[in-house]
């Protein structure tokens, strides 16, 4: 107890001693490790020099971050819904941890301000601030254990800046987001069954593939055509959220057709 107390009134902010302010104001404790905190928030694109002298960036707390955050919404939703299924808890996780949730998160803690980028584009790339706030929970999880970690994103980011009740309510319909996204960039988006068959159980399976643009873009296995659909829409939307090359991979693929066209007309004519 009298540890805990030193380590408390040690770490409180002094002269040259305001990072610790910064960060307490965010996570409501006092960090044991500062460097870690400060890693967090600093983007690929413009990494710090710790005092050891060894340059780093986020992307590696990221990875144990959002592996961490995983395991405590699991845990939250497994004690929280007892007579809930699998499926609802993967979906209700899905909804949660998603980039939008987390960008939104991220900027209601102000994390945008404390984010050390050199990318000038910031506003074509909102994911480094959910990035940051998964690299902050991998932060808190070394410096604090696991106990810490999970009241932070229990506490904070569920109870003070995420409506639960909403999300419980509200279904995400994947397959309706991407054909909308399809829709604004005039691209076709089609769904191919790839196979039905039936389990062990007699319970019809339905493997189904999307395609954007006559890309591949995911692919979905569930009981149902709608379901199959569903799962196989959330990874095309996932992929094409975080894989920049894809998504202009897609974006151009109707100006190489039209292209095309162009040269099959010219050679027709010819």
């Amino acid at each position: 107890m009298i540890k805990k107390l030193y380590k408390k009134i040690r770490a409180i902010p002094r002269k040259g001693k305001e990072p610790y302010l910064t960060f307490y104001k965010i996570v409501g404790f006092y960090p044991h490790d500062i460097s870690l905190y400060q890693q967090a928030v600093a983007h690929k694109s413009s990494s710090i020099k710790l005092n050891n002298g060894k340059w780093v960036n986020n992307e590696r707390l990221e990875f144990l971050g959002d592996a961490i955050l995983d395991a405590i919404i699991a845990d939250i939703l497994y004690k929280e819904f007892e007579n809930k299924k699998e499926g609802f808890l993967t979906n209700m996780r899905s909804r949660i941890v998603q980039r939008e949730t987390m960008n939104k998160l991220a900027a209601e803690l102000g994390l945008e301000d404390l984010l050390v980028t050199s990318t000038r584009n910031v506003a074509h790339n909102t994911n480094m601030y959910g990035d940051a706030l998964e690299a902050l929970i991998g932060a808190i999880y070394l410096d604090q254990g696991y106990r810490v970690a999970k009241k932070f994103v229990f506490n904070t980011l569920i109870e003070k800046h995420l409506d639960f009740e909403g999300v419980v309510k509200t279904e995400i319909d994947f397959k309706s987001r991407l054909i909308e996204w399809g829709q604004k960039y005039k691209l076709e988006v089609r769904f191919d069954l790839v196979d039905s068959y039936h389990d062990s159980k007699h319970n019809p399976i339905f493997h189904s593939r999307v395609f954007v643009a006559d890309v591949e873009c995911g692919d979905g296995v569930g009981y149902s055509k709608k379901e199959s659909h569903q799962k196989a829409s959330e990874k095309a939307l996932k992929k094409i959220d975080e894989d920049i090359e894809f998504q202009n991979k897609l974006l151009n693929s109707d100006t190489d057709d039209k292209i095309e066209d162009i040269n099959t007309v010219s050679s027709e004519t010819v």
